[in-house]
């Protein structure tokens, strides 16, 4: 699997990476014995990105990813975690010293480590990104040796170009697949130039993208993909990347006749992120090992066909655009 610059961190890491949200809660019944093997397959075959956050089934997808990490031994991957949404509610005052010290002592004893690689204020509300008090903190706590890197994960195209200002954030998290398109058109130029890292996150549609999906495709009450259809826990551009779900069904079928020979739609969705350059990983979930190796297989797609990308242009400009483009 190529490799990327993570921004200017000096690291690079591979360009798909595994998110671990769905190893953690909020997305139906989960194996620990299924993740475990998941991430294990996924190191084994080369493997060198993990995402997370604390609040991932209350830490419990942070301390599934130490247990795996102590069960190798050896050089650990890079490992990104967030902090912020343990907040009962979203404010900016939420994000003091002593909270933001707080949370990442916690990951801390989570993940087994004195020094976190990387750690993303948590979709904080966007008044957040007018406060530079909020940074200076991150800087403090970087400075103490709590963290190697700082960044931010962000729901709005808005917050990520104002986070860039910040000259300490050395990556955004952010929603951009075959359904989210608007980060591409200004927002990555923006991150090149100046040199930071892009992690691109619900990468498949919370599994629309995968094209197994149908109208009666039932979902279990503690999948976010049922409780919050429409936005009641958190944003609803995290579920199904903001698309009404019927909506997103229909052009799933005008995109499967360009899935390459040999291929799955998924891999179709996540080569078509890799077509850019400034994305430096892309962090798609898995619960299996074969979810897990499948999601890496992508990277070894050759580079999709102009008439392919023009194709997927116009089934996103009539199909999907007005939907979601200027919501986030």
């Amino acid at each position: 699997m190529r490799s990327r610059p993570f921004g200017r961190t000096g690291r690079d890491v591979g360009e798909i990476g595994f998110g671990a949200w769905a190893i953690g809660a909020a997305w139906g019944r989960v194996d620990d014995g299924e993740s475990v093997a998941a991430l294990h397959a996924a190191l084994d075959a080369g493997l060198d990105f993990i995402d997370t956050a604390d609040v991932y089934g209350d830490g419990h997808s942070e301390r599934l990813i130490a247990r795996v990490l102590k069960e190798r031994g050896g050089e650990r991957p890079f490992v990104a975690t967030k902090a912020g949404r343990r907040l009962p509610v979203q404010t900016v005052e939420g994000y003091s010293a002593n909270n933001l010290e707080a949370w990442i002592e916690r990951s801390l004893r989570n993940l087994g480590t004195d020094r976190l690689d990387l750690v993303q204020l948590h979709c904080p509300p966007t008044e957040a990104y007018y406060h530079p008090e909020v940074f200076e903190r991150m800087e403090r706590l970087t400075g103490q040796g709590k963290l190697r890197h700082y960044g931010v994960s962000v729901e709005r195209v808005e917050e990520a170009l104002k986070a860039i200002e910040y000259p300490g954030v050395a990556s955004v998290q952010i929603v951009y697949n075959l359904f989210r398109q608007r980060p591409a058109e200004l927002f990555f130029r923006q991150a090149e130039r100046r040199g930071v890292a892009v992690i691109v996150r619900v990468p498949l549609a919370s599994g629309l993208l995968t094209g197994k999906f149908g109208p009666d495709t039932r979902f279990e009450a503690d999948d976010h993909r049922r409780f919050n259809r429409h936005g009641e826990a958190f944003d609803v551009g995290e579920t199904f990347a903001g698309v009404p779900y019927e909506t997103g069904l229909a052009a799933v079928e005008k995109l499967r006749p360009l899935v390459p020979e040999g291929a799955t739609m998924a891999q179709l969705a996540l080569r078509w992120i890799l077509m850019d350059e400034a994305v430096s990983v892309v962090i798609p979930g898995a619960r299996t090992p074969a979810q897990a190796l499948g999601n890496l297989a992508a990277a070894d797609l050759p580079a999709l066909p102009a008439a392919t990308l023009e194709a997927i242009a116009r089934i996103y400009e009539q199909d999907i655009r007005p939907h979601v483009h200027q919501r986030w």
